[in-house]
């Protein structure tokens, strides 16, 4: 088995990673479908192309919480958790190959890293921006990211709007300040050991005292 593996969510402020990995026999299984670094899909796209994957190929899927994030940013850096997710996702289909997308700037390293948590042989290669190179990566991207879009709306269901997560979202962060200047603290779906979320909480509550 040839697998891809590529994570969603990452640099957000708001919500779960989702890490997904695809795999399929041959590389070629994957020729006919459209399928890219899913942020350069429309959201329709996306959810079509997750149902084909979903019914062809194999899949395996790892989600940690904000609370899961900032537990594990205690104990190592963020990559080192990512690779760790990785190495997960690849222990759910153990595949002879795997193709993942680079998180450390030194992509060899990091696929040595990714390697160095499995419990059986597997070939890792990994590139910087693997997702658009490699199309068994651009499926894990597409299931990751329609996975995370997906629990981003279930916790817009109990919080309300706030935005995609992001920090560069406008929507995020009036959500994020509107929330601590309510309730003194950021809202369980935060990573609150992101930088963002400590300066928001710092700031508003000097203003709103």
């Amino acid at each position: 088995m040839i697998c891809g593996v590529d994570e969603a969510g990452k640099g957000s402020v708001i919500g779960p990673m989702v890490v997904a990995a695809v795999g399929c026999r041959a590389v070629e299984d994957l020729a006919a479908l459209p399928i890219r670094d899913s942020k350069a899909l429309r959201p329709k796209q996306r959810e079509e192309l997750y149902g084909v994957i979903f019914r062809d190929f194999a899949i395996a899927i790892v989600t940690i919480d904000a609370a899961g994030i900032d537990d594990a940013r205690s104990r190592m850096s963020m990559n080192a958790c990512v690779a760790e997710l990785h190495a997960e996702a690849l222990m759910g289909l153990r595949p002879e190959y795997a193709y993942v997308d680079a998180c450390d700037v030194n992509a060899e390293r990091y696929g040595r890293t990714v390697a160095s948590h499995l419990d059986f042989p597997c070939a890792v290669v990994a590139e910087h921006r693997a997702d658009a190179r490699y199309k068994i990566v651009g499926a894990a991207s597409v299931v990751a990211k329609v996975t995370r879009d997906r629990a981003i709306r279930e916790l817009e269901q109990q919080y309300g709007k706030i935005g995609s997560g992001y920090p560069s979202d406008p929507t995020t962060i009036g959500f994020l300040r509107d929330y601590i200047r309510e309730y003194g603290n950021p809202p369980p779906c935060a990573r609150r050991s992101w930088k963002t979320v400590a300066n928001l909480y710092q700031t508003t509550m000097q203003d709103f005292p």
